[in-house]
């Protein structure tokens, strides 16, 4: 039975790096997969960048409104020049295990409610697993929509682990413009401009002037 996967770390806990992995699996047992991020995250604009410089171009940037199954079926039958047939889709659906077998999901924390529950209906109708790569919480500690949905609802809840520059297990990550910290600003500011991020314990996370809030 096919499930829905969130593998979720701090920054630099090796997610780009793994979803890249997953995919080099698959297509090495001549399996198809199909590779998503949100349109939002710039960084390396329409590809999937790891930190270690691995980089891959995404079959699929989706904006917040987008149906994220209905783009799913369009683009893996589309690829396996398949038709559905019948008004309603019907076929297409029953047509998508046939010729898909996996959906990652980059920096799954971008993706809204609605996108992730059409995912569980990738997983659940389609028979196709999910694997969806992303953070919890963003520089505030406050978790993301999306992250917060996939907590709730997958099946499989995994984390990568990654280490503070102190030594101890990494679960925040922390803003940084310039060399100082912020802890005030927008939800979503991707790596641009002066605009960095490091991962800290949260013991570093408050010495560097981080608060714990749920506001």
């Amino acid at each position: 039975m096919a499930k829905l996967y969130f593998r979720y770390g701090a920054m630099n806990s090796g997610k780009s790096t793994g979803l890249l992995q997953t995919a080099y699996n698959y297509e090495e047992r001549g399996q198809r997969v199909l590779l998503i991020k949100a349109v939002v995250d710039t960084k390396g604009e329409d590809f999937v960048v790891s930190r270690l410089g691995v980089s891959r171009r995404v079959d699929l940037l989706v904006d917040a409104d987008d149906d994220l199954r209905a783009l799913v079926h369009q683009q893996a039958l589309s690829a396996a020049q398949a038709t559905p047939a019948g008004g309603d889709g019907s076929q297409g659906v029953a047509r998508l295990r046939e010729v898909l077998d996996c959906v990652l999901i980059d920096e799954a924390q971008f993706l809204t409610p609605l996108q992730v529950d059409q995912l569980m209906e990738i997983v659940l109708v389609d028979d196709v697993p999910v694997l969806a790569y992303g953070i919890r919480t963003d520089f505030r500690t406050v978790s993301f929509p999306g992250s917060r949905r996939l907590l709730e609802i997958a099946h499989s809840l995994e984390e990568l682990k990654t280490i503070c520059r102190c030594g101890r297990k990494a679960i925040f990550n922390a803003r940084k413009v310039g060399e100082s910290f912020v802890f005030d600003g927008d939800q979503v500011a991707i790596d641009s401009g002066g605009v960095t991020y490091e991962s800290l314990c949260g013991k570093c996370y408050l010495s560097a002037g981080g608060r714990l809030s749920a506001q």
